[in-house]
């Protein structure tokens, strides 16, 4: 494989067609159209990420991985699987502690396929999902927001058969989870969880103006910061829990509201000239990057940080074969990975999250299950787009 910083966009693209997905997680568009990737060949990827602020080198090990691909081969012996995504700044800790887990039990024959979250959904969807087969289903699932496990035209459709069940022996979340403002335990214990991913404001103080410092989800749905938010869409999980957070908060009028605050997507050649964001939300992840002295704060909204949960999704009729990978996955090692390498705070009631007490905003399990979220995501998606032209 040969891959480097001064490629053009048209030479990876065309070289390495699975590249497409990870360039359109941010933001390019029509990269299957010759006219369009005609246009791209003048453009490195140096070029590229430096238009879009994006880290070239974190950029390029995304698409050596899809180029690579990570797949472990079925053999006879394997008596469970696993498929799932994983957060991306996590994923390499995690599936390095995984395999030395692995390798420590050998009794443990298990096929699996974890991928990093930027791939989205699509191969989940293509190669399992739309067979409609229970058989054919991975025994076991790890995803972080509604998407795939919510819409009832994806794994909804077989968790109301009842196939599933939270076998990970958890009686209590981490407090930080079950107290009296949020309890994230699914009561109909069909789901698990092992962590989420929390939604924080990044403000450039410079680029305020006259305006106040937006401390609320509230403050940024106003007027004055119209075009001026920058919104974490090619982080489907995070982004759609976002817009089912604000609908139910705001109604449809905050999420066209929220629609109206995004700082207008443009072609890279474009973004030359385009103004920087006053505000950026994304993962609390990406805080720890924000230098301590500088015009940028990293501001924890009042309500409390939108969360995407990370869940796990377990065949019931498989609790013997997967007891131990179970575990594992919901244990107490995993969610230290999560919370101190990832600033995923963990589920696990031993893990002392990095979040310091602060407020969470979670949906809510009464909302999801009175509510067809695939569905209602898809309406506020056209909610926003509609906010977004205006």
């Amino acid at each position: 494989m040969y891959l480097s910083k001064s490629m053009s966009i048209k030479n990876i693209v065309e070289k390495y067609p699975e590249t497409i997905q990870v360039f359109k997680n941010i933001g390019f568009k029509g990269l299957e159209n010759p006219a369009v990737l005609n246009k791209l060949a003048d453009i490195s990827l140096e070029k590229a990420m430096m238009i879009k602020r994006e880290d070239v080198d974190v950029f390029m090990a995304m698409l050596k991985e899809a180029i690579d691909g990570v797949q472990k081969e079925e053999s006879t012996d394997k008596k469970a699987s696993l498929m799932g995504l994983l957060p991306c700044p996590v994923r390499i800790p995690l599936l390095e502690g995984f395999e030395k887990y692995l390798s420590e039990n050998k009794d443990i024959k298990l096929k699996y396929e974890l991928k990093a979250a930027y791939s989205g959904l699509g191969w989940i969807k293509d190669e399992v999902i739309d067979k409609n087969d229970i058989d054919k289903l991975a025994d076991m699932f790890i995803s972080a927001g509604f998407d795939l496990f919510f819409d009832k035209d994806l794994m909804g459709k077989f968790k109301t058969q009842g196939i599933f069940k939270d076998l990970t022996g958890i009686k209590k979340y981490n407090e930080d989870f079950e107290n009296e403002n949020i309890s994230l335990k699914d009561p109909r214990g069909d789901y698990s969880m092992i962590g989420v991913v929390p939604a924080i404001f990044i403000v450039n103080k410079a680029l305020l103006g006259k305006r106040d410092k937006p401390e609320s989800w509230a403050d940024i749905l106003k007027p004055e910061f119209a075009r001026s938010i920058s919104l974490p869409i090619a982080d489907f999980d995070l982004f759609n829990s976002i817009l089912i957070h604000i609908y139910k908060l705001y109604g449809k009028e905050g999420v066209k509201n929220l629609g109206r605050s995004l700082l207008s997507n443009l072609h890279p050649a474009q973004m030359i000239e385009a103004k920087e964001p006053v505000v950026t939300i994304m993962p609390y992840f990406f805080s720890k990057m924000v230098p301590e002295k500088g015009p940028k704060e990293v501001i924890w909204p009042k309500e409390g940080a939108i969360v995407s949960p990370i869940f796990m999704l377990t065949k019931a009729d498989k609790a013997k074969e997967l007891d131990k990978v179970i575990k594992y996955m919901s244990g107490e090692a995993v969610g230290n990975v999560l919370a101190n390498q990832g600033l995923f705070p963990s589920v696990h009631p031993k893990v002392k999250n990095p979040i310091n007490g602060r407020p969470m905003l979670w949906i809510g399990w009464d909302f999801i299950y009175a509510n067809d979220m695939g569905k209602l995501i898809k309406e506020c998606e056209n909610i926003f787009n509609e906010g977004a032209r205006e």
